[in-house]
């Protein structure tokens, strides 16, 4: 998985990168074929953007975007809004029916 964390006219500090890189971390639970991870962050009026693009293979890429005053604040919900997408796309992906009965072969003893 490629990860790449961009701020535009934002003075990114080591402890905030830290913190967007634990969230992407959350990410690997899913286990998803994830490719790529874009994180951009921008000032905005009234406070920032925080916006995630995630790649994952033989699918459209996820894009959330989530504005909020606060920088720590944002990237919370963001992340907690690409969980619950993942996790959508995890469940339409996994199949939780086992074959019927119908389907089932006879075993030759």
């Amino acid at each position: 998985m490629i990860v790449q964390i961009r701020s535009k006219d934002i003075t990114l500090r080591e402890e905030k990168k830290s913190h967007i890189e634990r969230g992407i971390e959350k990410f690997k639970k899913f286990s998803l074929d994830i490719t790529r991870v874009n994180c951009m962050l921008s000032p905005e009026k009234g406070g920032v953007l925080v916006e995630f693009e995630i790649h994952v293979a033989h699918t459209a890429p996820i894009i959330i975007s989530e504005h909020h005053q606060d920088l720590d604040a944002a990237i919370d919900v963001a992340v907690d809004r690409v969980n619950k997408a993942l996790r959508r796309l995890h469940d339409k992906v996994t199949d939780h029916k086992g074959p019927s009965i119908k389907e089932l072969e006879p075993l030759d003893a």
